[in-house]
């Protein structure tokens, strides 16, 4: 039975940190294009469209994350695959 590599700490809380910034850039820019659209004061109606832009940003930057954390645990498997084949070549 195989098991995966875990990805570094460093790759993990980078990954956090990338869609924490994500989240919070998608909903600054939600809220500041609803408020720019809106004639009136509409604090409610900015304050859902931000919130939702976070959200979509936030899934989206994790979706390519773990797709990227993953890559990397592939890549290090055939990395280590690859010096066990040249380290003990069948013939």
């Amino acid at each position: 039975m195989q098991s995966s590599p875990v990805p570094s700490v460093k790759a993990r809380v980078l990954a956090v940190v990338g869609i924490t910034i994500s989240g919070l850039s998608g909903g600054l820019v939600g809220y500041a294009v609803t408020d720019l659209q809106c004639e009136n004061s509409c604090n409610s109606l900015a304050g859902s469209i931000g919130l939702a832009s976070a959200l979509f940003a936030a899934i989206g930057v994790s979706i390519v994350t773990n797709l990227a954390l993953k890559a990397m645990a592939e890549w290090k498997t055939n990395e280590k695959q690859q010096s066990i084949r040249e380290r003990y070549p069948v013939e």
